[in-house]
């Protein structure tokens, strides 16, 4: 990525060292990593219900796993909205993020 023509563009223009740094490549490369964070947050929410069964820690994990077991079908899907809503929070900061790492970005059109 240093050598793309917007830091060579950057570098003739005069920016210090520090400002392509900062301005130019890590908005840039800070994207891609907002994106894998939020995929990977859906997957660690899913796993603590493996992660509490395994060490028998008292959690939603193990509240869901419970209920299955039971067949109480509203904390099940008490359970499951509260996974879905986590999720869906997770992604609305990341796509926050996405307005403002890049301006050019827009929520609204």
């Amino acid at each position: 990525m240093i050598g793309s023509d917007y830091v060579m563009t950057g570098t003739a223009m005069g920016l210090r060292r520090s400002t392509l740094l900062v301005s130019y490549l890590l908005r840039n490369s800070l994207r891609p990593v907002v994106s894998i964070i939020s995929i990977n947050v859906g997957y660690l929410i899913g796993g603590t219900v493996i992660v509490e069964q395994i060490f028998s820690l008292p959690g939603m994990g193990s509240l869901l796993i419970g209920s299955i077991g039971t067949r109480d079908y509203a904390i099940i899907q008490l359970a499951t909205l509260i996974f879905a809503l986590l999720v869906i929070a997770v992604n609305l900061v990341a796509d926050l993020l996405y307005s403002l790492l890049d301006p050019r970005i827009s929520l609204a059109r």
